[in-house]
């Protein structure tokens, strides 16, 4: 077999630096636009930030289901938004509606069930689809159950925002400056040590700023921020390994530079649960702030 000829070679070379060129200028703008949105819809709060959280959540659902049924996604994914949406109405209307505590957990219970038994018939598989519910509608929950904390409910999330995205910053330029042994190479082989640990101090740095800003305790920030870190790391790892079985490299291609939207958000699906998790335990990272 002849190798090809040396102008199709340099084509290609060519293609591939320029799109690592357009990445580099289409992620930073659309992250900024996408975090913009974010802070905005959280500083205003209410339906506002459902339906932002929604609209985000639902692409990310898509993807999910579209990772297991290249063909036949639509309807569970349908039926995991409208589980999705209804507990978060239901959870930021309770008090208006007067419903339980557990309405919106059981909507999101009963939309796990309807995709469970649909994949059965259907002949797909059962427990992933189900699980939809689970790793994206319920962190979708938690975010909101966050905002809704009664103390200083805007700066937890943003906080927890802010740890996210400086851990996604932090690793990718100390991944690249310093290299090193890789953090995991079956499922990510580009990440590396260096980058997660890159990544924590980042987000260690970024919350200590955000603790002096509004004059709370520094190392009860630090370790919040440090913490989601670790966590949403593990959520990206979590969403490579899916998708390297599901054998796709990205889940979508809707955000310029950023791939799908369950790319962008993977980090946050897991972080989003356990900042709620640490606040019904009892832990306040910002203790004290008065900005």
């Amino acid at each position: 077999m002849s190798s090809p000829p040396a102008a199709h070679v340099e084509s290609v070379a060519v293609e591939s630096r320029l799109q690592v060129h357009t990445d580099w200028i289409l992620r930073p703008l659309f992250g900024f636009v996408l975090a913009g949105i974010a802070v905005a819809t959280t500083i205003y709060g209410g339906l506002s930030f459902v339906v932002f959280i929604s609209l985000g959540c639902a692409g990310a659902i898509r993807e999910w289901h579209r990772l297991f049924s290249r063909r036949h996604f639509t309807v569970p994914a349908l039926l995991t938004v409208i589980a999705m949406v209804g507990a978060l109405l239901c959870q930021l209307y309770r008090s208006e509606w007067m419903l339980p505590p557990c309405t919106p957990l059981a909507i999101l219970l009963l939309g796990g069930i309807c995709n469970l038994v649909l994949a059965i018939a259907r002949g797909q598989p059962p427990l992933a689809h189900a699980a939809g519910v689970l790793y994206v509608a319920f962190p979708a929950l938690s975010l909101l159950m966050v905002r809704q904390w009664p103390f200083h409910p805007v700066w937890l999330v943003v906080l927890t925002f802010l740890a996210i995205w400086a851990t996604d910053t932090g690793a990718l330029f100390s991944g690249r400056l310093i290299g090193g042994p890789r953090l995991a190479p079956r499922l990510s082989p580009n990440k590396t040590w260096a980058g997660s640990l890159g990544g924590i101090a980042c987000a260690a740095l970024v919350s200590a700023g955000v603790a002096i800003f509004l004059h709370s305790g520094v190392f009860a920030t630090i370790a919040f921020g440090a913490a989601l870190s670790v966590v949403g790391q593990i959520g990206d790892l979590f969403e490579s390994m899916v998708k390297r079985r599901a054998g796709c490299k990205d889940s979508g291609g809707l955000i310029p530079g950023h791939g799908g939207v369950l790319d962008r958000i993977d980090s946050i699906l897991f972080a989003a649960p356990a900042a709620l998790a640490m606040l019904i335990a009892g832990f306040d990272p910002l203790a004290g702030a008065h900005p």
